[in-house]
């Protein structure tokens, strides 16, 4: 591979989540492109998952490793970047991918309040912890790209209220840090990442085949569909786009 196609090459980035699914694919990605890799797991199950990815970043000619941190606890965020710059002695790219999911009425008597308590914790607490720790030594010039969704202003569908609100906030945060950033020449933007196959969605993804009807493309996305924006934010070629979300969802909008 030529060095033009290795436009990350001396960088290292931080995907969260990055054990399997989009993050998986997001960081073998970055990995192909150059860069040094840091990833983050939570369960102890994703133990061997998440070391097969650092071999295969590895295998790809990078360096890289698996961090168990629970985005729920905010307290993990500063020794979890703390870890990576031990490691690699910087941080340019941060990829903020992991999240849960939570469906359920808010009028709903079963509802468990507990579990999307957690479930704000990890995708909109814990989320912004990283970026607080991660930017005071991010390299000027660095990138964060967040993972969201468009259910941030189209949610489709009843038992999505939670979903939507933390969607919405995350395009909003990466509006306003784009904004206290800038001085730095940092960008921050969002992919709408749409409905995908994955394992993490297999025991519910019959529930939300329905939602396909509403797309263009009347399909799940493939990995390396959503993938693709996400690696051209983190690249030197998107410098000038900051605040901004591009959709990658089969044009669930239009």
């Amino acid at each position: 591979m030529s060095a033009s196609s290795k436009p990350l090459t001396g960088k290292v980035a931080l995907v969260t989540g990055g054990a399997r699914g989009l993050g998986a694919a997001t960081a073998r990605k970055l990995a192909e492109m150059g860069a040094d890799i840091a990833i983050t797991f939570v369960s102890p199950s994703s133990v061997s998952k998440a070391a097969a990815i650092v071999a295969g970043i590895e295998q790809l000619g990078g360096r890289g490793i698996a961090l168990q941190a629970d985005q729920g606890d905010v307290s993990t965020a500063p020794q979890m970047i703390g870890s990576i710059i031990e490691r690699f002695g910087r941080l340019d790219i941060v990829i903020n991918n992991a999240s849960i999911d939570r469906f359920g009425n808010v009028d709903d008597p079963q509802r468990d309040d507990e579990d999307f308590e957690r479930y704000w914790a990890v995708a909109n607490t814990g989320l912004r912890a990283i970026v607080r720790a991660a930017s005071r030594v991010m390299t000027d010039g660095g990138r964060f790209v967040f993972v969201g969704s468009n259910l941030s202003v189209r949610p489709g569908a009843a038992g999505m209220s939670d979903m939507a609100s933390i969607k919405a906030s995350i395009d909003g945060y990466a509006r306003g840090v784009a904004r206290d950033l800038a001085d730095r020449a940092i960008t921050v933007n969002v992919v709408h990442a749409g409905f995908m196959e994955t394992d993490i969605n297999i025991d519910f993804r019959d529930s939300i085949r329905p939602l396909l009807q509403n797309l263009c493309f009347k399909r799940f996305g493939r990995l390396e569909e959503v993938v693709a924006p996400i690696a051209f934010l983190a690249s030197p070629a998107a410098s000038y786009i900051t605040g901004t979300i591009i959709d990658a969802d089969g044009g669930y909008n239009v």
